[in-house]
């Protein structure tokens, strides 16, 4: 059933998938299920459930955003592998950084990459401190989150690592055009544009929203804060 949802949605949307990608999405749904028997990745259980909101929800970004051949993407966040992992199968060229702040994660991460023939760089870090660091910071051509903190944290957290002409897309639910509102004067101190909002709606009827800022100048080098004052001081 997950590759007939996928294909279908695909076929809706003008989106190419081919039956490897299908296999691709059917084997990482296998992974979670079995590996959140003894780890909690998700809620999500229900192999049609995980086809729709975790898999054709990430990849709906590519909808709406014109990622360029070979673009680097860093998922800030990630989880379980989302939404970088079904974006790196829907397209192999770009090169993909996974960053989350809980090891045992990553350890599912890296066997699910592993299995899925996939190839990351897999970081256990907080963003606030790779945000900082040579060779992370201003280096991405896009950072990607789904849904993880507010927009204005989330802003924080994620526009360091993007390079000028760069940009960070959020993926949030149907409240995303208030958090835009929210995070105005967050996107401008730390050097965006806030370019397009979409709005879309999932097979289950759910509403998405898909918000990009473009990376216009680089983030002053006070940015990102401490984690602390990030969540309970938002810009």
């Amino acid at each position: 059933m997950i590759t007939e949802l996928i294909r279908y949605w695909c076929d809706e949307n003008n989106i190419a998938v081919t039956a490897d990608q299908c296999s691709a999405f059917e084997k990482y749904a296998e992974l979670l299920i079995e590996w959140n028997k003894k780890m909690n990745l998700t809620a999500i259980t229900e192999k049609n459930d995980i086809a729709i909101k975790h898999f054709i929800d990430s990849i709906s970004l590519l909808k709406y955003a014109e990622i360029k051949n070979g673009s680097s993407v860093i998922d800030i966040g990630t989880g379980a592998g989302f939404p970088g992992i079904p974006l790196k199968i829907m397209r192999p060229d770009i090169k993909l950084t996974l960053l989350d702040s809980l090891n045992k994660r990553l350890i599912f991460l890296d066997e699910a990459c592993r299995q899925l023939n996939t190839e990351a760089e897999l970081i256990h870090a907080r963003a606030e401190e790779y945000g900082r660091m040579t060779g992370y910071r201003d280096s991405f051509d896009y950072a990607v989150s789904r849904a993880v903190a507010n927009l204005p944290s989330l802003c924080e957290y994620c526009m360091p690592f993007v390079r000028k002409g760069g940009y960070f897309i959020s993926m949030k639910g149907p409240d995303g055009e208030d958090e835009l509102r929210s995070s105005e004067n967050a996107i401008k101190l730390l050097g965006g544009k806030a370019e397009y909002i979409r709005q879309l709606t999932l097979p289950d009827e759910q509403s998405r929203t898909i918000i990009a800022i473009l990376k216009i100048s680089a983030t002053p080098p006070s940015y990102p804060r401490r984690g602390v004052k990030i969540s309970k001081q938002p810009l």
